[in-house]
């Protein structure tokens, strides 16, 4: 089931584009991401969803609704996450809940959800006093309450420390899990291989690709790199004859090769054949970030 239809979207300021002519769906129970450069479009394509931005052409429906039209019947199914939103500040975490719980006819309980989001020991908690990550949990509480069946969730972890990013990347996991469908907006390449199903790449207000996060690194020209230090000196020219090979690099006794999954199998061989240990060998395959380059420097350069 489809749960988010965006099709021809355009949206300009000041007679410059956006929104280019951005078109993707969001299946019931994704994590589809939205991945893109800083001014790609990114937040005015998923406001446009909210229904927060009017757009100048094409068509966004949500479970079948439009978000202008239909706002208020919109915001009964979508709950969303802004990218940049504050309460006021002597406002406590349980007065916050009860406020946003009292917007909807048939809200989620809002007990068990800060119990769940790790907020029950900061009900009495004022918001300017939370951390990031609280005032993060805090966000994702109050786009849930009126229990959605999809939620919007625009740079979500930005500004929080590793430990605090990754608990919350556990909790979109269990938003999830608990049947509601996520759109992730993130800059983070991390955080959208490890959480996406599928991912748009925005790039000068377009979508340059869409696919899951291993399609997007298929198509990347990122190399496979390995390096170690031989137990004993490997002549160039075996080197040089291995498949795939792209470069070879001697530095303080290492070895540096780029290549393919061939390459590696091809270097675990020779290493065999020529009865030489490899120390402290290193592979790296190519990930999101290099699809990543690979889809917008051509319109960054």
């Amino acid at each position: 089931m489809t749960v988010i239809e965006v099709t021809g979207l355009r949206k300009s300021y000041g007679g410059k584009p956006v929104v280019d002519d951005v078109s993707f769906t969001v299946e019931e129970g994704e994590i589809f991401g939205i991945l893109g450069p800083n001014g790609a479009g990114k937040t005015t394509t998923v406001e446009c969803v909210e229904g927060l931005r009017v757009p100048d052409a094409g068509r966004v429906r949500v479970t079948g609704l439009d978000p202008i039209a239909d706002h208020e019947a919109v915001s009964r199914v979508l709950g969303a996450q802004l990218q940049e939103s504050e309460l006021q500040a002597k406002l406590t975490v349980r007065e916050a809940l009860e406020l946003y719980a009292d917007f909807y006819p048939s809200p989620a309980d809002w007990r068990p959800l800060a119990e769940r989001l790790g907020l029950e020991g900061k009900l009495g908690t004022r918001f300017g006093k939370l951390s990031g990550g609280q005032k993060q949990r805090l966000s994702i509480a109050l786009a849930l309450i009126g229990d959605p069946k999809v939620v919007v969730l625009d740079e979500l972890t930005t500004g929080l420390d590793p430990r605090a990013r990754r608990d919350t990347w556990e909790l979109i996991e269990d938003i999830r899990a608990n049947g509601v469908t996520v759109l992730l907006v993130t800059h983070f390449m991390e955080e959208a291989q490890r959480l996406c199903d599928r991912i748009a790449v925005i790039d000068k207000g377009r979508v340059a690709a869409l696919d899951t996060p291993a399609g997007l690194i298929r198509r990347s020209t990122g190399a496979t790199v390995i390096s170690f230090t031989p137990s004993a000196p490997l002549e160039d020219r075996d080197l040089n004859a291995l498949p795939a090979l792209a470069s070879v690099e001697h530095r303080d006794g290492r070895v540096t090769l780029s290549g393919t999954d061939e390459t590696v199998n091809a270097v675990v061989t020779l290493l065999a054949r020529c009865h030489i240990t490899a120390h402290q060998l290193r592979v790296t395959d190519a990930t999101l970030d290099d699809a990543f380059l690979d889809l917008t420097k051509e319109k960054a350069a």
